[in-house]
């Protein structure tokens, strides 16, 4: 295109013609593609897994999650030959209402652990995935901020991708991944929302129950059934203007596990005051969390409760996979679709609907 500037009358003045746009896909691109990793044999992962190596566990986990028979096939493997590795940590449960400060709590408690006892730590955090578009943020890593780079510590998040009792059933299964990779020390993270405090207890050692003073939530605390459940409670962000307040309800709280029955550990749980984003108050948490594990390895419930913890999820397994076999069937998938419309039409109860289902099944399964 010539430009009118350029003739004569327009003496002394002068436009190029510029140059020509670039693309806007980056060149460089194709170099970046990541190429598809390679499935390992089980001995190859348990090879991995027993020297320490990070990527062979990571990848482990990864297959573990993953839903894919091939991949569970070999997960299932790995898991088998990793368990004589297993059970030599401590497992510590964290659990809170969401913004009561778990991720900063669990950074501030895993770097004075590993700087003031040594030994190695693995955080499993579950992170809860969206209801409408089924994903996750993941992002844990960034509120644990010295944790992310310590030499010593592997952070692993895990969407829910709306299955909480399988991410839980994954995460204790990546518990012994972990355990076999010379982990002794191991945190795992609760979404905060119901049912996830049970699946957490029923893995852990230790539950921690992290609360916040001065939000209306003594009461519902208390309420919610979950202190119960907790072998300790602490109250965090109790700095500055919030100390006093903090005391009042860690007394309240206090107050209130005198109401309930002795738990089976026979150790009373404690109420202590911290601030995680001060630091002030970690080494207290630890030595509670470190005198109840000494005490109930002491009077024998430690081993009675892994014990117990490792019948529950033989059950859960066995549901889980009957379930499974139920909704993969092929003959059942066919049923469910007009079962549930003559649901919806008001032709059918959904308990008979749901038995004629099941008594289609059974009569599969027989023949």
């Amino acid at each position: 295109m010539e430009h009118p500037e350029n003739n004569a009358e327009y003496a002394g003045l002068q436009v190029n013609a510029g140059v020509e746009q670039p693309s806007i896909v980056n060149p460089y691109l194709k170099n970046f593609r990541k190429k598809r990793q390679r499935l390992f044999t089980p001995g190859e992962y348990v090879e991995g897994i027993l020297k320490g190596d990070v990527s062979m566990l990571s990848q482990a986990v990864t297959l573990v999650e993953s839903v894919l028979p091939e991949h569970q096939t070999i997960a299932q493997e790995v898991i088998e030959k990793c368990l004589p590795h297993s059970g030599r940590s401590v497992r510590v449960g964290i659990s809170g209402v969401p913004g009561a400060g778990k991720s900063t709590s669990i950074d501030v408690l895993g770097t004075h652990l590993l700087e003031n006892y040594g030994g190695k730590l693995a955080v499993l955090a579950i992170d809860p995935s969206s209801e409408k578009t089924k994903g996750s943020i993941l992002g844990d890593k960034t509120r644990m901020e010295r944790l992310a780079v310590h030499p010593r510590s592997f952070i692993r998040p895990s969407p829910t991708a709306g299955s909480l009792g399988g991410v839980a059933r994954k995460t204790r299964e990546s518990i012994i991944l972990c355990e076999a990779a010379g982990y002794n020390n191991i945190f795992v993270e609760t979404v905060g929302v119901g049912q996830s405090e049970t699946a957490c207890h029923s893995m852990v050692d230790f539950f921690l129950l992290i609360q916040l003073s001065g939000t209306g939530d003594e009461l519902q605390g208390i309420k919610r059934g979950i202190m119960e459940i907790a072998d300790g409670i602490v109250i965090n962000k109790a700095d500055g203007d919030n100390v006093d307040r903090a005391h009042l309800a860690a007394t309240q709280f206090q107050n209130a596990l005198h109401l309930f029955p002795m738990p089976e550990s026979g150790v009373l749980p404690k109420v202590l005051c911290y601030s995680g984003f001060y630091e002030l108050g970690i080494d207290e948490v630890l030595k509670m969390i470190f005198d109840y594990i000494d005490q109930v390895k002491r009077n024998g419930y430690f081993q009675h409760r892994r014990n117990e913890q490792s019948k529950y999820w033989m059950y859960e397994t066995i549901n889980e996979r009957l379930k499974n076999s139920f909704y993969h069937n092929p003959e059942i998938r066919q049923l469910i679709q007009p079962t549930e419309q003559d649901v919806l039409d008001g032709q059918v109860s959904s308990f008979i609907a749901a038995n004629r289902l099941l008594d289609k099944y059974f009569h599969l399964l027989k023949n």
